[in-house]
């Protein structure tokens, strides 16, 4: 069994490192890439069992690398590990991974146990984990941010500075159904609640997407990148 570890912190690499020799005996082999550019490579060019995926890493951060990786290897297990509980990793996650792909998240504050068992569930039997721990840190924020994912893609594509038509030319709908997915998101996020007519509702609603967390930078540099790719078909 051969592992691949994309990891550009030492210390964290180290700990990864240890805790996949004792928790898979199996594993015959683990590379270490420094960073996404570098996992890229590596998992496009060897033959890996399963892949561990720090998110944030310096040039090319991890969503990016495993969307490039899924799209030539669909089968590929990645157990993704982050300081990070931010609702917008899960939703950039979830938007990437290949239907009935093992993929997995958890926390690097996660216990010993808890990673084994992650590992073991991703890597070795091609489970399906997230740790628990997500959702209830989620559960604390002060948002009822349950965005569907037509509504997070529209809230995406407001974030970049699209125009309503040019949203609703994007994801093929039409301009009313995107005004109406508008105002859920405005509910969604508390806006109606959060100034009344002082403020611009589009931009308040950014603000509060990435106060709770539903946005980051790293899936609104993934975002843009997927626009740009968008745009130069269209």
């Amino acid at each position: 069994m051969k592992i691949l570890v994309a990891e550009d912190d030492r210390f964290h690499a180290n700990y990864i490192l240890d805790a996949i020799s004792d928790a898979l005996p199996e594993v015959t082999e683990t590379v270490h890439a420094l960073n996404g550019a570098e996992a890229e490579a590596e998992a496009l060019g060897g033959a890996y069992d399963g892949i561990v995926m720090d998110l944030q890493m310096d040039g090319r951060n991890g969503i990016d690398a495993a969307r490039t990786i899924w799209s030539h290897r669909p089968d590929s297990r990645i157990l993704f590990w982050s300081n990070y509980a931010d609702q917008a990793y899960l939703r950039g996650i979830a938007r990437i991974v290949p239907e009935a792909s093992a993929y997995g998240y958890v926390l690097k504050t996660a216990s010993r146990e808890r990673l084994t068992l992650a590992l073991r569930a991703v890597l070795l039997e091609g489970q399906i984990m997230v740790n628990h721990e997500l959702h209830q840190l989620q559960r604390k924020g002060p948002y009822d941010s349950a965005l569907d994912e037509s509504e997070y893609a529209i809230l995406l594509d407001l974030a970049l500075g699209l125009q309503d038509k040019a949203i609703a030319k994007r994801r093929n709908m039409s301009l009313r159904t995107v005004q109406n997915r508008l105002l859920s998101i405005y509910d969604k996020l508390g806006v109606e609640d959060a100034g009344g007519e002082m403020l611009n509702k589009r931009v308040r609603a950014l603000n509060c997407a990435i106060r709770s967390k539903v946005l980051n930078l790293q899936v609104l540099e993934s975002a843009n990148a997927e626009y740009e790719r968008w745009r130069q078909r269209d």
